[in-house]
């Protein structure tokens, strides 16, 4: 890096070349984060329960 200012320069072009989503991908994909989260936190707490009810039973068996 010998030109401080070219490289100033350099950096604002690849900039100009960002393209940013879209509104309607922002919220597609805000979406799918959510229903996807909504999902694996109904999964869970389905797995939890058997879990729990499974852990129950073995703990209340009498020998």
């Amino acid at each position: 890096m010998k030109n401080p200012l070219r490289f100033i320069q350099e950096v604002k072009q690849e900039a100009f070349k960002v393209t940013w989503p879209t509104k309607k991908d922002t919220v597609q994909g805000g979406l799918m984060v959510f229903g996807l989260a909504s999902i694996a936190a109904i999964f869970f707490l389905i797995l939890d329960q058997i879990l729990r009810f499974l852990l129950n039973l073995v703990l209340t068996i009498s020998f």
